[in-house]
């Protein structure tokens, strides 16, 4: 039974990391209110239906374009909603959290703690109902415990500010840090304890009746557990905070304390159940190593965002797979007893269910292998950095079967940007332009609509757009000779504006003085959105044909939207 587990840890990594790719890159424009004022005019479109609702990066399956002004084989492009893309990221935050809950409960600080606990209740009430209700009680006070300590993080830093943590290259590198020092924690190097006197002083709390002494009691638990509970507590408010979310926090350690909470729960209405519990030993030691190995891994992620912000070049597509295969090899020889740490116990047989996950994990090491030369690894490839970064790629051989790049009106090399962002950022096969300007004037020259990508070197949903739709061969040669196409990067810290075209936004009162601003201060100026992708086609006069839209993983919706927007541009 217990070997499940570690089946069990490996899908928490997994979640954990599709919970980000739930959530759109969001720029930190906080004091932004929106008005009447510079906003679109909705004349100037071509049919654009009341009820337009902004898109957020999400694809919700509804149509927001009226099928009525396009043709019915086009008539599935969609323009998604926020309330759904909120509603999915919040529920990947609170999964998150619940599966962290789960681990944190099968640690060596809190595992062997249940029959103790369970039997302080029985004995200590005078009957089953009573005992079930302080138990039930207990629980109540572990998730208000953790679930204000969510609120704390969230009041302390502001809503606005969770936002900028996402693109915040010292944040970002601090929580890089931060991971490593929690995976190093599991795997054995050191223990983080809170400090002994106030363990104590808690602690003696807990001997106090009535609901006082319930309430402490809960607290000696999540105090006592710290070292257990803190690197996965830490991952967790650093996942939530970093995707933006004004309640992530809390609603993460709603998850994580409700996982932690309904076992004791559990155990003290049917105490029969403890005679089923594996006997602590050895293997829970193995649940912190295993841990340990996915805190590591995850930590990349944070350092890729800045290494990619900051144009630092060392952590490419290629090195970033290195690592990972190297960290998941050795998770897969550990879980085989191939090597051991300072406080495993020694691993006399291996079981079929431990057999089974190190299969698995291995499989996963062998399908990264070929990401090396470039293999797109389509499962993955939100949470790697793009395939631009990528030095030797064999898919460069075979792109010329999905037609040539579109080239504008001037040398490519000349464009503004272009030698910046196109060798590491563009998905090998296209050529598009880096300044709006520049992009809408070739348009204007080439008779061609224009295609606006709002994108980010940390928006994990597109890096899944351009590995799973804009890789189609359909989707590419539309890319490439129906449309000028312009990137504009809203996170990049690099490039900067000359003097003379700094600005005040009068969206958000912010100095504009970087290429990145000004591009994130014409999205929310133009299109009132502040996520990431957003996907705007353009007549030449810049004015908008169908309305945005978000990520749509759909290769055929995907297709229908932009043919929506081929068909309103011949249409004028």
């Amino acid at each position: 039974m217990k070997t499940y587990l570690f089946s069990f840890l490996l899908s928490i990594f997994f979640v954990t990391t599709l919970a980000a790719s739930t959530q759109d890159s969001l720029v930190s424009y906080e004091d932004v209110t929106f008005s009447d004022e510079n906003s679109v005019d909705s004349s100037q479109l071509t049919t654009v239906p009341d009820d337009l609702v902004f898109s957020d990066g999400q694809d919700s399956g509804q149509s927001q374009v009226d099928s009525t002004s396009i043709p019915n084989d086009t008539a599935g492009a969609v323009a998604p909603t926020g309330a759904d893309g909120e509603d999915k990221s919040m529920w990947g935050i609170f999964i998150a959290g619940l599966l962290g809950g789960f681990a944190a409960f099968f640690m060596p600080c809190i595992f062997p703690m249940v029959p103790l606990t369970v039997s302080f209740f029985t004995k200590k009430s005078g009957s089953r109902s009573q005992a079930i209700s302080q138990a039930f009680l207990y629980g109540v006070f572990i998730i208000v415990i953790y679930v204000a300590l969510g609120m704390l993080i969230t009041i302390a830093f502001g809503p606005e500010a969770l936002n900028e943590l996402s693109t915040n290259g010292i944040f970002n590198f601090f929580f890089f840090l931060l991971l490593v020092v929690f995976a190093a924690s599991f795997l054995g190097a050191f223990e983080i304890t809170l400090p002994s006197s106030f363990v104590n002083k808690i602690d003696a709390q807990s001997d106090k009746g009535g609901l006082i002494g319930l309430f402490f009691m809960s607290a000696s638990l999540a105090v006592v557990s710290f070292s257990c509970t803190g690197p996965i507590i830490g991952t967790l408010l650093v996942e939530a905070a970093t995707r933006g979310e004004r309640l992530g926090p809390a609603i993460g350690m709603l998850g994580f304390s409700i996982a932690l909470a309904v076992p004791f729960v559990l155990f003290a209405m049917f105490p029969s159940m403890l005679k089923s519990m594996p006997k602590s030993g050895g293997w829970l030691n193995s649940v912190k190593v295993v841990l340990g190995f996915l805190e590591l891994a995850l930590a990349l992620k944070f350092l890729s965002n800045v290494d990619l912000a900051y144009n630092w070049n060392f952590l490419d597509r290629e090195v970033y797979l290195a690592l990972w295969i190297v960290i998941f090899g050795l998770l897969g020889l550990y879980l085989i007893g191939k090597i051991q740490f300072s406080h495993d116990s020694p691993l006399q047989f291996l079981s079929i269910p431990r057999t089974m996950i190190a299969i698995l994990v291995f499989s996963f090491v062998v399908y990264m292998v070929p990401g090396l030369w470039g293999a797109p690894l389509k499962a993955i490839s939100a949470f790697l950095p793009p395939i631009g970064t990528q030095d030797f790629d064999l898919n460069n051989l075979t792109l010329s079967a999905a037609g040539p790049a579109h080239t504008g009106g001037a040398d490519a090399n000349s464009r503004k940007h272009y030698t910046y962002f196109h060798s590491k950022s563009t998905i090998k096969g296209l050529d598009p332009y880096y300044d709006y300007d520049e992009a809408l004037a070739a348009a204007k020259e080439q008779k061609k609509p224009l295609l606006v990508d709002f994108t980010g070197w940390n928006c994990v949903n597109c890096r899944k757009m351009e590995a799973e739709v804009w890789s189609s061969p359909k989707i590419r040669a539309m890319l490439n000779n129906e449309f000028i196409l312009v990137e504009l990067y809203v996170d990049d810290k690099v490039l900067t504006l000359p003097e003379s075209e700094h600005y005040v936004s009068d969206k958000t009162g912010k100095t504009i003085n970087t290429v990145s601003k000004r591009n994130a201060d014409f999205q929310i100026t133009k299109f009132e959105s502040n996520s990431q992708p957003l996907y705007a086609l353009l007549d030449n006069e810049g004015e908008l044909l169908v309305p945005t839209s978000g990520a749509i993983y759909d290769i055929e919706k995907y297709g229908a939207f932009l043919q929506s927007g081929i068909d309103a541009f011949k249409a004028k």
